[in-house]
């Protein structure tokens, strides 16, 4: 059982470095950054079988920008948008 926990434990530290830094926040700050974007492009998902609301990410300066919404963000009609199945946010 110990075993179990430490490799998941693991697994999410792998997930952690492979993706980089990642910053939640929430929506409101989201679409401040998404606006101080030339050309954003913005991840996102929505709901599943347990969460019913909206994901997105946006890279700027380095950094991954994330945020969930009960409700679909209004992005700019400049923002590229790419429609993911999910959105998994390790840790």
């Amino acid at each position: 059982m110990a075993y179990a926990a430490g490799a998941a434990a693991a697994a999410v530290a792998q997930a952690i470095k492979a993706s980089g830094a990642i910053v939640n926040m929430e929506p409101d700050d989201f679409m401040s950054i998404v606006n101080r974007c030339e050309k954003p492009l913005v991840v996102m998902a929505s709901g599943g079988l347990l969460d019913r609301g909206f994901r997105y990410l946006v890279g700027y300066k380095g950094l991954i920008f994330h945020t969930k919404s009960k409700t679909e963000l209004m992005l700019s009609g400049r923002t590229e948008v790419v429609h993911a199945k999910s959105i998994w946010i390790p840790g």
